[in-house]
């Protein structure tokens, strides 16, 4: 028998790093900065598997690099795997480079994986990832449907122990977002009757003709949950957003952004909050559409021109529209002020009527406890230190039933009935079959 006392493991030494540079012990937190991590052993950061590496995606894997090590890559298009194989700033061309995502959930040596593929891929590889004990990132908009709101809230409940962010960086705007949110949760602005939420239009486009699929892209994969359809170049990357098979339009491409900085500051972001009623009579699409379908299937079908009004239960109303400008208008009895990522305007703001009440510790606040930081460098705090990242997955999908609720109301031109206790649409049985999409054989989503 050996009287070697047996090395820790890796993923061991990472979460117990904190203790060991002090962050418990003498400092309120370690320095989680790109730079600290870059100049850490090898051995101590951790390894990190990015799925989808797209445009999105390659710009995501660059930023996680700063904090581990990229051992593998996957990407059902050969070409983006091997670009970022390749990429001195990714792969630096020693990772592996896959084309199926579960090789990369197999691997044990893996401790945390960036989800950036299409938005009907993101449940199945974040749920299967939790089961494989990894930690997730995961790109926005996290659900295709209102039914997936629910099995990934299911899938976190389950690994509380596992760090999950969503990609809304707005969360980790300290000079606009969370200034708007501290305002408005403070009171500042007096009781807020009315948001707008402008998020523009969908683009519209089409007939798009049928086309080879490139030798080097596995279609069939790329489909995933979604309905077999011919190859059109424009059904496919970064376009895909403008069909409701993978997407939802604008409602869950900036709404998943803006929506989610709305309830936040509402304080509406918790289970059994949202909206009564949702009203999307004044909406329109680039096609025609029949019982909340699209009868073509050759042409861009997501909402371009929209005004979707969200009643809730303390007769707050909020407006997600494709019309003014894009961004966030919280309207009180004392003021209102306007955020987007541009800048942050309104008599409050040019009037300081947050001086000394938005400090340090109000930013922690916000951050759940923890500094304020960059999106990722949040993250990569939650891995080795515990707790929930300031873009969690149980508040993301209450912005995001607001999303859904939007482009299914918005589909069949019509006011809906919500019950947020129940996570159900009422009074209506042809929009509540909506809450939920039939998938394909072989891709189904884990129930755990």
């Amino acid at each position: 028998m050996s009287n070697q006392i047996p090395r820790p493991s890796r993923r061991q030494a990472i979460k117990s790093a904190a203790i060991a540079t002090g962050a418990i012990a003498t400092t309120p937190y370690f320095n989680w900065s790109a730079k600290a991590f870059a100049n850490q052993d090898k051995n101590d950061r951790p390894n990190i598997g990015c799925i989808g590496v797209g445009s999105m995606g390659t710009g995501d894997a660059r930023g996680h690099a700063n904090f581990g090590n990229i051992v593998a890559v996957c990407d059902v298009d050969q070409r983006h795997a091997l670009r970022a194989k390749n990429d001195d700033k990714i792969g630096k061309g020693t990772a592996d480079a896959y084309g199926d995502y579960r090789k990369v959930l197999e691997r044990n040596d893996i401790d945390a994986v960036s989800i950036v593929t299409p938005d009907h891929w993101h449940i199945k590889i974040a749920v299967e990832a939790l089961e494989a004990g990894k930690h997730v990132f995961v790109q926005k908009p996290l659900t295709l449907t209102l039914e997936e709101n629910q099995l990934i809230r299911r899938a976190c409940e389950k690994h509380p122990e596992l760090a999950f962010l969503v990609g809304t960086q707005q969360r980790s705007d300290r000079g606009k977002f969370m200034r708007a949110v501290n305002m408005v949760q403070k009171g500042l602005l007096g009781d807020i009757k009315h948001v707008t939420v402008g998020i523009n239009g969908s683009p519209t486009g089409g007939p798009f003709p049928v086309a080879e699929v490139p030798k080097e892209l596995d279609w069939e994969m790329w489909q995933g949950q979604a309905p077999a359809k011919d190859y059109r170049e424009r059904r496919c990357h970064y376009e895909f957003r403008w069909w409701y098979e993978y997407s939802g339009g604008k409602f869950t491409d900036w709404g998943a952004h803006h929506v989610d900085i709305a309830m936040w500051a509402l304080n509406k972001n918790s289970a059994k909050q949202g909206p009564v009623s949702v009203d999307g009579t004044n909406c329109e699409h680039p096609v025609e559409y029949k019982d909340g379908n699209p009868v073509v299937d050759d042409c861009y079908n997501t909402s371009h021109k929209f005004s979707v009004i969200h009643t809730f239960d303390d007769g707050i109303t909020m407006n997600v529209t494709s019309e003014g400008d894009n961004g966030i208008m919280f309207e009180g009895t004392k003021g209102r002020i306007f955020v987007n990522r541009g800048k942050i305007t309104g008599a409050p703001i040019e009037e300081n009527w947050d001086k000394d009440l938005y400090t340090d510790e109000d930013a922690a606040n916000l951050y759940k406890g923890k500094p304020h930081e960059g999106h990722k460098n949040n993250f990569y705090r939650c891995i080795r230190e515990g707790g929930l990242t300031v873009s969690d997955p149980f508040s993301h999908v209450q912005a995001m039933a607001v999303c859904h609720l939007s482009a299914i109301a918005a589909r069949l031109g019509r006011k809906l009935n919500w019950n947020p206790e129940t996570e159900m649409i009422t009074g209506d049985d042809q929009a509540a079959s909506m809450q939920a999409r039939e998938r394909r054989e072989g891709y189904d989503i884990l129930k755990v």
